[in-house]
């Protein structure tokens, strides 16, 4: 939309998660072209120019667009497999199946996991994409432009991964790349689709797979790479018990002292869960800035365990949440994740004063942005940053009778998107999307699904 163009929503609560926390009872948002112009109590202004649509959104609450800062589209085609596998045994079962997907797997795959995100109010998400079987075709660029075309904001992680089975690891030989390979086409990667400009919709992070994974010349070479190309860090850390044991064992250290040897500590980089963390872990963390995607659905379907997410935010660790690949989290939309994190948090040391619901909200907004380096661009609702917002409804049976707003959308049942706007555009109307045709995407992942249970079952 034009710059002086701009869209007029009223009569709303309105939580903004700026550093004050400030909300409005009843306010309103002013968006111009892609960015928010103004927000306040009451209703907007009088005399605005050039407004091309007034919305009345009585009975609603408007926040920032969710953030997703950890997913992986492509298991959006082995959903409800390995239910009842921890993490090692899940993944042993999965990765021969994974090692064959190509290009029209992953396009509509990520098609499948980004419509359920943004119909259900992400407006930024990523995905840690680290799977290349040799011959799959152009993986990443699949994935780019099927957010391209979904009309979400979008940082790919591109993976990678060096040790397969005769190293040790545990992909097939063919779905690794060499170290020399990985890094070159990380770069290139980074190089045809990064844009670092205020309101990019692409963005790439350089994003090695795990220490179980990838080896340690891989890890450190790309930490210098990814600051060669000023573009962020991403890996899992700390996930299990069996991480910690590996990594005494392979290299003499616990996994943070590990990354920390490689170049993996610092503002520009993020991990995946982070569940198993001693105070020295959480405080090397808050000193460096490291960021942290608290997956937490993710992390009871395997039997992971509980982050210590009170803790790492009084820490100062910045954290934010993360879907997680959709073999290990079948719902594959964040407000869940809000929810989760919020109880799952309670089960541990802190009980109820854990988190709270503000919170909560806070974790999958501006956490988020701080996590993948863009808070001063999106995650929270200010004049001047990009119009990311969702508008939701809550004067309906599933929420008309809690009072305070956030905590009906926190604590209530998912609450329905009348409105999502990515950029200042509308993607999300009464709950379907705009963008995309959800029943032919729906259609197009069945189909390309069970293609890949018949090529993996032939081995």
């Amino acid at each position: 939309m034009a710059a002086d163009r701009r869209i007029v929503i009223e009569n709303c609560a309105i939580a903004t998660v700026d550093g004050h926390d400030t909300e409005y009872a009843s306010g309103h948002v002013v968006l111009a072209g892609h960015r928010i112009e103004s927000l306040g109590a009451g209703r907007a202004p009088e005399g605005l120019e050039n407004v091309v649509r007034r919305i009345d959104a009585s009975g609603h609450l408007v926040t920032p667009g969710l953030i997703n800062t950890h997913h992986h589209f492509y298991q959006w085609i082995t959903r409800g497999l390995a239910t009842d596998h921890n993490l090692f045994d899940w993944l042993v079962a999965l990765y021969p199946v994974w090692a064959r997907i190509d290009e029209p797997m992953v396009r509509a795959a990520a098609q499948g996991s980004l419509a359920m995100m943004a119909r259900g109010g992400v407006t930024t998400a990523m995905d840690h994409h680290y799977v290349f079987p040799h011959g799959s075709g152009d993986l990443s660029g699949a994935i780019i432009g099927a957010a391209r075309d979904m009309g979400v904001r979008f940082t790919l992680a591109r993976g990678s991964m060096d040790r397969g089975e005769k190293d040790g690891g545990l992909p097939p030989d063919f779905a690794v790349e060499t170290l020399d390979g990985a890094l070159a086409a990380t770069e290139e990667t980074v190089r045809k689709h990064h844009d670092s400009s205020f309101d990019a919709m692409t963005q790439v992070a350089v994003a090695p797979c795990s220490p179980f994974s990838v080896s340690t010349e891989l890890l450190r070479d790309g930490a210098q790479l990814a600051r060669r190309l000023g573009v962020r860090l991403h890996t899992h850390g700390s996930e299990t018990v069996e991480e910690e044991k590996f990594c005494h064992e392979s290299f003499g250290m616990g996994p943070t002292d590990y990354f920390e040897s490689t170049g993996w500590l610092g503002e520009d980089v993020w991990m995946a869960h982070c569940v198993h963390m001693n105070d020295s872990d959480i405080a090397a963390f808050a000193r460096s800035r490291t960021g942290v995607a608290h997956c937490p659905s993710s992390n009871a379907r395997l039997a992971a365990g509980i982050a210590r997410v009170p803790d790492m935010l009084a820490a100062g660790v910045p954290v934010g949440l993360g879907v997680d690949g959709t073999a290990s989290n079948e719902s594959g939309e964040l407000h869940t994740e809000l929810r989760n994190a919020l109880l799952i948090n309670r089960l541990g040391a802190h009980k109820e004063r854990a988190l709270n619901a503000r919170q909560a909200l806070r974790l999958g907004t501006y956490g988020g942005a701080q996590v993948l380096g863009r808070a001063s661009e999106t995650g929270s609702l200010e004049p001047g940053k990009l119009a990311d917002l969702v508008l939701w409804k809550l004067d309906t049976l599933a929420h008309a009778s809690i009072a305070d707003p956030v905590t009906a959308l926190v604590f209530g049942a998912a609450a329905p998107v009348t409105a999502s706007f990515v950029n200042g555009r509308q993607i999300v109307e009464d709950g379907r999307l705009l963008t995309a045709d959800e029943d032919a995407i729906a259609r197009a992942t069945r189909d390309e699904a069970q293609r890949l249970a018949r090529i993996a079952a032939q081995g």
